[in-house]
């Protein structure tokens, strides 16, 4: 007995049926219909006919014992079996597309593709270093960044879209599915335009003179951004109003530099990139706090690839060194 047979005997039954008849053109087919919520718009986007889009409907309801979309003037929605089918089809097609780069990848003599995912307020030397270093290891690995909010990043984690996330920790993200492991932590420091940074060394800082400073920050509901708005309203002072939000470092450290009232929060390490890049000042006040820590995140479920476990080792490596040094 084969170990496909094997397998398919001791499954349960819908899972048998699955094994037999679900075909991976089916799942891109439920995507396409809750994407143009029409089957004649599916049949003009996949070169087919509508009679034929039905029929491959029909035999997927069937598998699945009941309605997966219901009709109605506005189009074509998932019912709630639809909901939990499509989103299994989007985690098992993100899946498909990482097996096809990992080909990829062996074709160009490379062992792997990554995709990581990573917060905007993350030191580049670091990144650079721990992918090196997973290279030195035996392991050709190629990687692609994926930089956005950590609620944002950790939501791909658990769709497969990403193998792992180096975000902040938060009580208000969502970890079901996720585990996860402090790498080191950030003290956050105060940058403004050159002349004003030296302006308000010269004093302690008063912060309801702060509030009215035109602020740089990073996007709302994010760890880092929540943390500051604690720090003042814990201080007794009115949060600042942002006057640039952005989730690049790069583009505050531009706008800070630019504004000869503007100022910003940002970590230590990203302080000092600033420094360098776009000549801001740093405000030499050590605050009473510190950032959400620096997080990596991985799903609890499904198989790790060597090379995942390589480049983990070497993030915990680089960022113990970082917290030695």
């Amino acid at each position: 007995m084969s170990d496909l047979s094997a397998l398919s005997n001791a499954a349960p039954p819908l899972a048998r049926r699955m094994v037999a008849r679900l075909r991976m053109k089916h799942l891109a087919l439920l995507l396409a219909i809750k994407q143009n919520r029409s089957l004649t718009r599916v049949a003009e986007q996949l070169a087919t006919s509508q009679p034929a889009v039905t029929q491959a409907l029909a035999e997927l309801e069937s598998l699945f014992g009941a309605p997966l979309f219901s009709r109605s003037a506005r189009g074509m929605t998932p019912t709630a079996l639809g909901e939990l089918v499509l989103s299994r089809a989007q985690t098992m097609l993100a899946d498909l597309d990482h097996w096809a780069l990992d080909v990829e990848a062996v074709a160009h003599e490379r062992s792997a593709h990554l995709h990581v995912g990573v917060i905007p307020f993350l030191q580049g030397r670091m990144l650079a270093r721990a992918i090196a270093r997973a290279q030195q290891r035996g392991r050709r690995i190629s990687v692609t960044l994926h930089e956005d909010t950590s609620d944002r990043l950790l939501a791909r984690l658990r769709a497969h879209e990403l193998d792992c996330v180096i975000g902040r920790v938060s009580a208000v993200l969502d970890m079901v599915g996720l585990r996860h492991e402090v790498l080191y932590q950030q003290e956050p420091r105060l940058v403004a335009h050159r002349r004003l940074a030296a302006r308000l060394e010269r004093k302690p800082l008063q912060w309801a003179e702060l509030t009215e400073l035109d602020w740089i920050l990073g996007a709302r509901q994010t760890p880092m951004r929540e943390q500051i708005t604690d720090f003042f309203l814990r201080a007794g002072a009115t949060p600042p109003q942002p006057h640039v939000e952005s989730l690049s470092a790069k583009i505050i450290g531009e706008l800070v530099a630019a504004n000869e009232r503007a100022v910003s929060i940002v970590p230590a390490d990203i302080a000092e990139e600033l420094v360098r890049i776009a000549g801001v000042g740093i405000v030499r006040h050590r605050f009473s706090w510190t950032l959400p820590p620096l997080t990596l995140f991985e799903r609890k479920s499904g198989a790790m690839h060597e090379e995942q476990r390589l480049f983990a080792q070497a993030l915990r490596d680089v960022c113990a060194e970082l917290t030695a040094a």
